[in-house]
């Protein structure tokens, strides 16, 4: 017989999904406002408040470093290529993500170049589109899918949704995180049934069932991750 959840469980639980759905709504909301003061470099920052340092799979210091990535690498690329183009740099557990699109095949180079050398980096995915610089409206649409997409992994009950960090460039989704197979899998599976999601890329450091147990041996189970 299945045990009942404590009280205290199915409260965090019902925090979490309050939570959750609330900045969604906040995202979809303010998209578009916000992404109209956007200067054309964004960085996607590593929040480090308490509950996400506590629920998060990097270790504290890592996610002060993959912040701290971010930081140098928005300075180096705006001396590398200036406000040619839009770049979104993500870095996670020190892999650093960069989507958005420049001018030449040149700038893209030089952009990867940049970020390579920073203290701490070691590995760099380069997804940079050569293309024009899509407009507020696509953007706009990017950050709803991406909010839609971290609402789906928030109301999902088999993962947890601070596990992942989510980054959308023109419709396709990527995905990081430190996860299983089984929790890649499933992540996979619930950005793909979101509307306007045209492609989702893995870009998961996996671990093992053994490596996840011992992992989240010294949180409590049903205190879900912060948003």
């Amino acid at each position: 017989m299945t045990p009942h959840p404590s009280v205290p469980a199915r409260a965090a639980d019902t925090l979490r999904r309050l939570r959750g759905t609330s900045c969604w709504l906040a995202g979809v909301c303010l998209a578009a406002g916000a992404l109209s003061a956007c200067a054309p470099l964004l960085v996607g920052g590593a929040a480090v408040g308490g509950a996400m340092v506590a629920t998060d799979r990097r270790t504290s210091g890592t996610q002060v470093e993959d912040e701290t990535i971010e930081m140098k690498a928005g300075s180096r690329i705006r001396e590398a290529v200036g406000d040619r183009g839009h770049v979104n740099v993500t870095s996670y557990n020190r892999t650093v993500l960069l989507t958005g699109e420049v001018p030449t095949e040149a700038d893209k180079a030089k952009v990867e170049a940049a970020v390579r050398p920073i203290e701490n980096v070691k590995n760099v995915m380069n997804e940079l589109a050569v293309h024009p610089t899509v407009s507020l409206g696509e953007m706009s649409n990017d950050a709803v899918i991406t909010s839609k997409v971290k609402a789906s992994f928030v109301d999902a009950p088999d993962i947890f949704a601070n596990s992942y960090k989510v980054v959308t460039e023109h419709g396709v989704v990527y995905l990081m995180g430190r996860v299983t197979e089984r929790e890649a899998n499933r992540a996979v599976e619930l950005a793909r049934g979101v509307t306007g999601v045209r492609k989702v890329v893995k870009a998961f450091e996996l671990i093992s069932e053994d490596e996840l147990a011992h992992g989240q041996a010294s949180a409590a189970p049903a205190s879900a991750p912060a948003r």
